[in-house]
C-alpha cells in the first residue's frame, strides 16, 4: 500500500539525514588534532550543529503543509548534500564550521517526514506510525557512529582523500542528493486530492500563529526541549565524554559506546507512540490526577523518567566504571525515546489539519536542548564531565511542572484553543467555547 511505502520513505530520508547531521561526532578527535581545537571548542562545534534547526523545522513544517512533503525533502536533502561535498575539501576553520552549520541543518527533515506520515495514516495508527518513523530515522545517528569511523578508518588511503573524515563528509554528500532526486521522482504529498488541498488551505500566516501559541503547542514544545533536545546534545557529545572522561584514546571504541545511547533513542521510540496509542484506544488511566487525558498520562511518565535518568547518569559517570556509565546512557536514551514517542502521538491528534506547523514548532523549539545542553556538559566550570547531568536533571523540572499544569483534565480539554497571543475566535471567527 502506498501508506506503508510513505513510510519507508520518509524513514530512509529521515535515517540518513540524521546520520549526515551527526557524520562530524565519530571524527572529533581527528578533526580537533587537525584545526587545533581545544575540548570547549568541540563542544561549541557540538552545539552548532543544532543552531540552525529551531528556525529551519519551524519553516519547513509550514512549507511541508503548503507544498508538500516530497518537495521540501527533496531540496533540503539537495543543498545539505552539496555543502557536505564542499566541507571535504575546506581548508580553513573558519570555512569548514560555516559549511558544516549548513549541513547540520539535515536535521530540519524530521517534521517534513512527521508532515508526510500524518497525510496518510488515520489516528489509531498515528503514534506508532510516527514513533516508526521517528525511532528508526533517529538510529541514524548510532549508524553513524557505528559505520562512518569503521568504514573511514583512521589510515583511509582513497582515490580522492588521505583523511578519513574528508572521505566521509564526501560520499556521505553524494548519497544525499541521489536520495533527494529518489524522494522526489517516487513521493506522493497525501494520500487524496482533498486532504492535500485541505491542508495546503490552513497553512496560512495567521493560521500558523494561532496553533503556534496554544498551550498543547507550547508545552509539548517544551517537554520536546527535554527529550529530543537532549538527545541531540548526546549524539553530539558522548562520544567526547566517553573518550575523555574515561581516557580512551581508542576512537571506534569510544563510538561505539556513544551509539548505545543512539539505539536507545532511536529504535525504542515506535514504543513511545505505540504506548501513547494503547492507552487511548483502551481509555486507560495510568495515573488518575490526569483522569481522561490517556496520551498526556503517559507523556508525563517518560518525562519524569528521563529526569531520574540523567540523576543515574552522573552516579554512573562518577563511579569511574565506563560499562556503568554506558549503560546509564542507555537508559537515558530509552527515557528520550518514550517520551518522543509519547509527544508525537498527541501532535498529529491534538492538530490533524495542521501537523506540518505543530510539528515544525515542537521540533524546531525543542532541538534548542541540543544547542544548550553540551555547553553545560563542556563547561569549564564544571567539578568533572560528569556533573553537566545532573545540572541539566534539575534544569527540566520546571519543564515537567508546566506539564503537569497543562495537562490537567480542564486545562488539557482546551490545549487546542486557549493559547498565549490570539484566541480561538480570531481565527475561526466564532466564539470559543466556554
Amino acid at each position: 500500500m502506498t501508506k506503508w511505502r510513505t513510510l519507508a520513505l520518509a524513514t530512509i530520508g529521515f535515517n540518513f539525514s540524521f546520520l549526515i547531521w551527526f557524520s562530524f561526532a565519530p571524527f572529533t578527535g581527528p578533526m580537533a588534532e587537525e584545526f587545533g581545537l581545544s575540548l570547549a571548542e568541540i563542544g561549541i562545534l557540538a552545539s552548532a550543529a543544532i543552531w540552525l534547526a529551531p528556525f529551519g523545522r519551524i519553516l519547513t513544517g509550514w512549507l511541508s503543509d503548503r507544498w508538500g512533503a516530497p518537495t521540501v525533502f527533496a531540496i533540503v536533502l539537495t543543498y545539505v548534500g552539496v555543502f557536505s561535498i564542499a566541507s571535504a575539501f575546506a581548508q580553513s576553520y573558519a570555512v569548514f564550521f560555516v559549511e558544516r552549520l549548513i549541513v547540520a541543518t539535515a536535521g530540519i527533515t524530521f517534521v517534513i517526514g512527521i508532515q508526510h506520515v500524518s497525510e496518510w495514516f488515520d489516528e489509531e495508527q498515528l503514534g506508532t506510525a510516527e514513533g516508526i518513523y521517528a525511532g528508526v530515522g533517529n538510529a541514524g545517528a548510532a549508524g553513524g557512529a557505528l559505520v562512518l569511523p569503521r568504514v573511514f578508518t583512521s589510515d583511509w588511503s582513497g582515490p580522492i582523500f588521505d583523511t578519513s573524515w574528508r572521505a566521509a563528509f564526501f560520499y556521505t554528500g553524494i548519497v544525499s542528493i541521489l536520495l533527494a532526486i529518489v524522494y522526489y521522482t517516487i513521493g506522493e504529498a497525501a494520500k487524496s486530492a482533498e486532504r492535500r488541498q485541505a491542508t495546503a488551505e490552513s497553512a496560512t500566516l495567521e493560521q500558523w500563529l494561532h496553533t503556534a501559541t496554544r498551550y498543547g503547542t507550547v508545552v509539548l514544545a517544551l517537554a520536546y526541549v527535554m527529550s529530543f533536545g537532549l538527545e541531540l546534545s548526546m549524539n553530539g557529545w558522548l562520544a567526547t565524554y566517553y573518550r575523555e572522561g574515561f581516557n580512551t584514546d581508542n576512537l571506534v571504541l569510544a563510538s561505539t559506546f556513544a551509539a548505545t545511547f543512539s539505539v536507545a533513542a532511536g529504535l525504542l521510540r515506535p514504543i513511545g507512540g505505540y504506548v501513547s496509542d494503547l492507552l487511548a484506544r483502551k481509555e486507560a488511566d495510568i495515573l488518575p490526577v490526569f483522569t481522561g487525558r490517556y496520551r498526556e498520562q503517559w507523556t508525563f511518565v517518560t518525562l519524569c523518567f528521563i529526569v531520574l535518568a540523567m540523576l543515574g547518569m552522573t552516579l554512573a559517570g562518577l563511579t569511574g566504571e565506563v560499562l556503568l556509565a554506558v549503560a546509564a546512557g542507555f537508559v537515558v536514551g530509552m527515557g528520550c525515546a518514550f517520551a518522543e514517542g509519547a509527544i508525537f502521538a498527541q501532535v498529529p491528534a491534538m492538530f490533524p489539519d495542521n501537523s506540518g506547523s505543530v510539528a515544525g514548532v515542537v521540533g524546531g523549539v525543542g532541538t534548542v536542548g541540543g544547542i544548550v545542553y553540551p555547553l553545560v556538559y563542556a563547561a569549564p566550570v564544571m567539578p568533572s564531565l560528569h556533573t553537566g547531568y545532573t545540572v541539566v536533571a534539575v534544569a527540566m523540572i520546571p519543564i515537567v511542572l508546566l506539564c503537569a499544569w497543562v495537562f490537567q483534565p480542564h486545562v488539557a480539554a482546551r490545549a487546542t484553543d486557549d493559547g498565549f497571543v490570539v484566541s480561538s475566535e480570531d481565527v475561526a471567527g466564532t466564539p470559543a467555547d466556554d
